[in-house]
């Protein structure tokens, strides 16, 4: 998108100050607001159901059987062992592989899982969808599931180095505590806000500076 309107913040606009030579950079209020099924409570397997690989132990690669996020959502993974004594979970990572919110194709490694533990681990990207994930080899036999969810971080509609938050609401309620914004001026995916409270299903409000 380009032009003025709606007003432009990536065009370099500044202000006039006291001083003659200091020319501020002008910046904008923007107040974005998740519904309530956008803010959905985290879920583990709210993209893809268990996906189990009994006696094999080698790597599966799925392509189908995707639910999207609520909304642009960062991605977890979360691995048990049916055999109930975690002794086939390996410390390996899954590869996910979807779009952002440009629909541009963006690929994501999650951290590690926790050695012999079952758990959950949790990406950092916000996905708007989910084309593919890759779950790498464990023991033989591979008596372990891994479900594939979404967790509390959103995606921000803007590629910035720095966006500041004036404050976040959940459930109209403001926040004690700030939010964490994480920002990049290269990849919209990586530019996220995460409340210091779980997301609910109920909306959440954040005005930020752009």
């Amino acid at each position: 998108m380009s032009g003025f309107y709606p007003k432009n913040p990536a065009l370099g606009q500044v202000v006039q100050s006291d001083v003659a030579d200091d020319h501020p950079d002008r910046s904008f209020i923007a107040h974005i607001e998740w519904t309530a099924a956008e803010a959905a409570t985290a879920d583990i397997d709210g993209v893809l159901a268990a996906q189990t690989d009994l006696g094999t132990g080698g790597a599966r690669t799925v392509t189908t059987g995707f639910t999207d996020p609520p909304c642009p959502r960062n991605i977890t993974a979360t691995v048990d062992d049916v055999t109930g004594d975690d002794a086939d979970i390996k410390a390996v990572q899954v590869v996910v592989t979807g779009t952002n919110m440009l629909d541009e194709e963006i690929t994501e490694t999650l951290p590690a899982f926790t050695l012999n533990t079952a758990g959950s681990v949790a990406g950092s990207k916000a996905f708007k969808t989910v084309t593919q994930v890759v779950i790498p080899a464990g023991d033989t036999p591979y008596d372990v599931t891994t479900a594939i969810g979404f967790g509390d971080i959103l995606g921000l509609p803007y590629a910035e180095e720095e966006i500041p938050c004036i404050a976040a609401y959940l459930n109209s309620a403001l926040e004690g505590t700030a939010a964490t914004i994480t920002a990049s001026a290269t990849a919209i995916e990586s530019n996220t806000i995460d409340l210091n409270s779980a997301l609910n299903g109920t909306k959440v409000d954040a005005y930020l500076v752009i």
